[in-house]
């Protein structure tokens, strides 16, 4: 064991700078994963990014942390590594946010395809690979200042793993379900980048050296636990109604004179929306409404619905405001979205909302009914449990004679093979009659699938009967624009579902498109043209 100061002597210190160096790794790679989710979605290919360039940097930070050990075996080095990273953690709230943003800007108008990809690649390299790089530094360097002897090094290094294993468990559990959901992504950085600092502080006030750098890295923490002290990812909004987080999303709701708005994950997206003359949104929710008059032998009002991602139950307001008081209930896997739910967007108390997956839900309830909206579908972030063959033989078990499956799809691409069109396929493997309505002005479709042959002169029939005229008219657009699926060899399952990369496709075709209008005018006008376009 080298020699150095006194706290260095028991090798209890040195196990827990290994025990709090893995837990930081740990929180720092779920952070990171919260701090990109709103500009890049929490999907697998984002996952894999974080988990892929986090390996990378602690591969590297081994490997210089042996060789370092080895040519000076001097405990300072490390506990200055430790320091540094523990400044540069503590910088990402304050910073991290304008680099994403930032690196998006200049990649959007160069990249062509796999923009995702790219962007988030790039943003994990330039905020996390360094920190983590420094962090990988510390399991070789301790077990080169812990082995006395060789008698004992297998014990030692032993140990200094189990620390560090035990450290990255808690490390894993303490953000996701304590941290970032009561104080927020930005404070848990800073938690764990103080807990660093804290660290070197004891090693150094030990060695009696350092006080140099422990006054430039208190500074420094200090400015960025001010500066960083921020729980907005929506940096350029001011008239948010409300910005938080919960174990599951990111969430942001906004509020005009017309209407209330909720965004998760995805900053430039709409996932609900309230308008407060209460009357039709003229987005999807109003085609879904097809769905109960496709119910043979039943009036809308003495249907049972079941919303599998009930969001704010725009789809479920809608419903008992045109049909009646109708037997709605809602499954959703984030409770904190249906507190927002009842606050800000008047989801009635009577409409019963069960936290759940929407899978899960199935399998532990035999109830049948006569529709059953899936609106779990948000961007590219599709949970492949539930765009399968067997999830939809599941739903179908749910349904009761004639009933209809309503399902938002939400990425319309264009391309043979698309998204949509193994969406489509698997349902019309599970269905006997399946079609399909554009939603106007969005990239949204509204598939309806049943066993009925009748489903939709069933539709025609019912709209007849309506007496409100916006209904009505809503109905006869719906109508007119269903269009009979033939369906293709496009099967998702259990087993083999790449919902990411058929995501990150469209969402390639969809930036293209967007982006297309602005790289014209900075190709004609310069970078002076294109700021004179926003």
């Amino acid at each position: 064991m080298v020699d150095g100061p006194k706290v260095l002597r028991n090798k209890i210190f040195l196990y827990l700078t290994e025990f709090f160096a893995g837990m930081s790794v740990m929180a720092v790679e779920l952070g990171a994963s919260r701090l990109l989710a709103p500009y890049f979605s929490s999907s697998q290919i984002v996952w894999t990014i974080i988990i892929g360039t986090i390996m990378i940097a602690m591969a590297l930070g081994n490997i210089y942390g042996g060789r370092s050990a080895d040519r000076n075996p001097d405990p300072g080095r490390l506990y200055t590594r430790i320091l540094i990273a523990a400044v540069w953690i503590a910088a990402i709230p304050a910073v991290g946010k304008y680099i994403i943003v930032g690196i998006s800007a200049l990649l959007i108008f160069s990249v062509s395809s796999n923009f995702l990809i790219i962007a988030a690649f790039a943003a994990c390299m330039v905020i996390f690979v360094f920190p983590l790089f420094l962090l990988g530094t510390v399991t070789p360097s301790l077990a080169k200042y812990s082995v006395g002897n060789l008698e004992e090094s297998g014990k030692t290094v032993g140990n200094l793993g189990a620390f560090n294993t035990v450290g990255s468990i808690i490390g894993t559990f303490v953000p996701t379900f304590v941290t970032i959901p009561s104080v927020g992504t930005s404070v848990t950085f800073l938690i764990f980048a103080g807990i660093l600092l804290v660290l070197a502080l004891i090693y150094f006030i030990s060695a009696g050296a350092g006080k140099g750098r422990l006054a430039v890295s208190g500074l420094c923490f200090l400015l960025c636990s001010i500066l960083g002290y921020s729980d907005s990812f929506a940096f350029w909004e001011s008239n948010l109604a409300y910005e938080g987080e919960s174990v599951y999303n990111y969430l942001q709701v906004k509020e005009s004179n017309r209407s209330v708005i909720l965004s998760t994950n995805v900053l430039f997206g709409v996932q609900s929306i309230y308008m407060k003359e209460q009357g039709l949104t003229g987005m999807y929710y109003d085609y879904a409404m097809a769905a109960p008059l496709m119910v043979e032998g039943k009036n809308p009002e003495d249907c049972s619905v079941l919303i599998l991602g009930m969001g704010t139950g725009t789809y479920a307001t809608q419903c008992r405001k045109y049909f009646g008081d109708m037997e709605i209930e809602g499954v959703e896997i984030d409770d904190r979205i249906t507190a927002l739910a009842r606050e800000y967007f008047y989801l009635p108390e009577e409409v019963p909302v069960t936290t759940y997956d929407g899978r899960a839900f199935l399998n532990a309830v035999d109830k049948k009914y006569d529709v059953i909206m899936v609106d779990a579908y948000q961007d590219i972030t599709i949970p492949f449990q539930m765009s399968s063959i067997e999830f939809f033989y599941l739903v179908k078990a749910h349904l009761a004679e004639n009933g209809v499956m309503v399902v938002n799809m939400n990425m319309r691409g264009s391309d043979e093979g698309n998204m949509n069109q193994y969406l489509a396929d698997t349902i019309s493997y599970v269905f006997g009659e399946v079609c399909m309505a554009e939603v106007s002005g969005s990239t949204n479709r509204e598939l309806f699938a049943s066993d009925n042959p009748d489903m939709i002169s069933c539709l025609e029939k019912g709209r007849q009967l309506l007496t409100d005229e916006n209904l009505y008219a809503m109905m006869e657009r719906t109508t007119s624009s269903l269009e009979r699926y033939i369906p293709g060899e496009y099967i998702l399952t259990d087993d083999r579902a790449p919902v990411e990369l058929l995501g990150m496709r469209v969402i390639d075709e969809l930036i293209g498109e967007e982006v297309a209008y602005y790289k014209g005018i900075y190709e004609n006008e310069g970078l002076e043209g294109l700021l004179n376009s926003f």
